[in-house]
C-alpha cells in the first residue's frame, strides 16, 4: 500500500508542486479552503497521470473541527497521513500602521494554528504506525527580517519554525519534523501585483540573481520525506538562493 501524502493549500503555487512531486510515489490528499475550481482539476490531473489514490478535501485548516471532519473524509477513504506537509498560508500585505489585530489574527490563525491543527489530527496515527513525516513550510520570513509590511507573516513563519521544534520532540522518536524556509518563490501570487522595478530589484538581492521556482521547493521536500533523510530532524533549511538585504 502506497504511502499517503497530505498537502494543506495544495491547489497552487508551491502546494500544488509539492503535490505533482509527490503524485510520482505516493497517494495525494490535496485540501484547499476555496480554490475549488483548481483542486478539483488538480485532482483529475494527477489521477489520470500519476493512477493513484487521490482525493480533493475542503476545509479551512485554522478551524479544528473542518481539520477534524477533513482526517475523518481521509479515512473513510481507506487511506490515512503518513507524511504531512504543512503549506497552507495567508499574507496579508499591508502598510504596518494600517494593519488591524483582526488582520494580525487572521495570519496566525491560518499560518500557525493551522499547521498545529492538522499536525495534532496527524501525529497520534503516525506514532501509532511508527513511521511519519511533517514538513512544515516557513519562510526566510521567519528568519530575517524585510518589510514592516509583513511584521504579522514575519510573526507567523517565526512562530512555525518554533512549532516545527516542538512537534519534532513531540513525535520523536518515530516522526520526523523539519521546516522548509523558502525565500523569493515565483507563484503567481508572489509576482502578481508587483512592477518589474520592484522585482529587478529584488532579484538582485539574491546571489544567483534569479527567484525560485515552486518546483525546486518540491524537490527538497521530496528529500527530506525519502529515505535518504531519515537523519535529518528538528532542523530548519533555507531555499533562498543565498538571499540578502534583511535588515
Amino acid at each position: 500500500m502506497k504511502k499517503c501524502v497530505v498537502v494543506t493549500g495544495g491547489a497552487q503555487g508551491i502546494g500544488k508542486a509539492i503535490c505533482h512531486a509527490c503524485a510520482k510515489q505516493y497517494d495525494v490528499v490535496i485540501n484547499y479552503h476555496t480554490s475549488k475550481q483548481e483542486a478539483l482539476a488538480l485532482r483529475k490531473e494527477l489521477i489520470e497521470k500519476y493512477h493513484i489514490n487521490c482525493l480533493a478535501v475542503q476545509a479551512d485548516v485554522s478551524d479544528e473541527k473542518q481539520v477534524e471532519e477533513m482526517f475523518k473524509k481521509i479515512a473513510e477513504a481507506g487511506m490515512h497521513c503518513d507524511i504531512l506537509i504543512n503549506n497552507a498560508a495567508i499574507d496579508l500585505s499591508n502598510l504596518w500602521h494600517l494593519k488591524t489585530a483582526e488582520e494580525f489574527r487572521r495570519t496566525l490563525n491560518v499560518n500557525v494554528v493551522g499547521a498545529y491543527n492538522c499536525a495534532k489530527a496527524a501525529l497520534h496515527g503516525m506514532i501509532e504506525r511508527e513511521w511519519g513525516r511533517i514538513i512544515n513550510i516557513a519562510s526566510t520570513n521567519g528568519i530575517n527580517t524585510y518589510y514592516p509590511m509583513c511584521i504579522d507573516y514575519d510573526a507567523s513563519k517565526a512562530a512555525l519554525i518554533s512549532l516545527t521544534h516542538n512537534l519534532a520532540v513531540e513525535g520523536s522518536p518515530y516522526v520526523l519534523v523539519n521546516a522548509i524556509a523558502p525565500g523569493f518563490i515565483g507563484t503567481e501570487n508572489e509576482l502578481d501585483g508587483y512592477d518589474e522595478e520592484f522585482l529587478k530589484e529584488e532579484t538582485e538581492k539574491i546571489m544567483v540573481k534569479r527567484y525560485g521556482e515552486p518546483e525546486e521547493v518540491a524537490y527538497l521536500v521530496m528529500f527530506l520525506i525519502s529515505e535518504q533523510a531519515n537523519y535529518i530532524n528538528n532542523t530548519v533549511i533555507r531555499i533562498d538562493g543565498g538571499q540578502m538585504g534583511s535588515v
